[in-house]
């Protein structure tokens, strides 16, 4: 009998420590369960079989967030997303961490598969000084929405050459290459909104991917008197960056697209367009070498299509 008894006790621990909070908030004002953002995410529990919600409530955070690999399934929910607001002021020369110092920049990083973040803003405050993320995220399956993604240069990192993200509804500013990396990302019913002459993409596409940054129903926007943007250059040889169904203002460049140097990039980029209005959308003057997508080629542009599972390159022994 005492066996037995041990050993259903052994089982109720068990059971009492495999539970935790799925819910949690955090208030500035000390109504909530955490006052700080960083104190929540590092208060749940690591690889939760349940998704956990940390509710944010309405203030400025003045906070550099980082969300690990092990916080997987979480999601940052704010009220709104005008008066929840992640600022940092992180940049470049500020690191000091060598040629590698812009990744070390981000307001929020996050690290952690199927992220979710609603109704907020993440602001990087360092203003026109170089290299400084607001958002990076080097994570798969992540959905942004509802969103406003805020800097200057490199505003969103959008990383991992095998991740897929999904960032919609959203307003992402920024001046140069505000909008980078590898990711297999899909932009859906977002403004882009360009803060000085410069480009709006940078991506850096691992060979041989189906799709890079798409952009689908996307406006695309600028402060006054900026009047000379291009679609995107390529971080990389591979780099693919898409435009379908956008409306463009007058702000891009005929040309739309640069080689950032590099002819020999015009031969392996893909940079496509389908079907976009707008004045920045009259194809006349476009580089000879971007694509104009067919309507049948367009079908294929899709969130189910974008978003699918891909197969991984083969193992390296290099």
């Amino acid at each position: 009998m005492r066996i037995i008894l041990a050993i259903l006790f052994c089982f109720f621990i068990q059971s009492l420590s495999a539970q935790y909070k799925t819910k949690l908030t955090v208030a500035q004002d000390g109504s909530g369960d955490f006052s700080s953002i960083q104190e929540a995410i590092d208060h749940t529990k690591s690889f939760p079989d349940q998704r956990i919600t940390i509710f944010v409530k309405a203030g400025v955070y003045l906070e550099k967030v980082k969300v690990h690999s092990w916080n997987s399934r979480l999601s940052l929910v704010g009220e709104d997303a005008a008066t929840t607001i992640i600022r940092w002021g992180d940049h470049f020369k500020k690191m000091a961490r060598h040629r590698n110092s812009t990744f070390h920049t981000p307001t929020l990083w996050v690290q952690g598969d199927d992220f979710r973040a609603e109704n907020l803003t993440i602001e990087n405050t360092a203003g026109e000084v170089g290299q400084a993320i607001a958002l990076a995220v080097e994570a798969d399956r992540c959905l942004i929405q509802h969103c406003r993604i805020l800097g200057f240069q490199d505003s969103l990192y959008a990383a991992g050459a095998n991740t897929r993200q999904h960032y919609k509804n959203c307003h992402i500013e920024g001046s140069t290459d505000f909008i980078f990396g590898e990711a297999t990302a899909l932009f859906e019913a977002c403004v882009i909104h360009s803060k000085s002459n410069s480009f709006i993409t940078a991506a850096s596409t691992p060979q041989g991917r189906s799709y890079g940054f798409v952009f689908l129903r996307c406006r695309l926007t600028a402060d006054p008197g900026v009047d000379a943007v291009y679609l995107g250059r390529p971080w990389r040889d591979y780099a693919r960056t898409a435009f379908v169904h956008c409306e463009m203002g007058k702000h891009i460049r005929p040309e739309g697209w640069d080689n950032w140097s590099s002819e020999k990039r015009e031969k392996t980029t893909f940079y496509a367009e389908y079907d976009n209005t707008g004045p920045g959308a009259q194809l006349e003057d476009r580089v000879p070498w971007s694509h104009q997508l067919s309507r049948r080629e367009s079908k294929k542009y899709t969130p189910e299509a974008i978003l699918q599972p891909f197969c991984l390159p083969e193992f390296s022994k290099k």
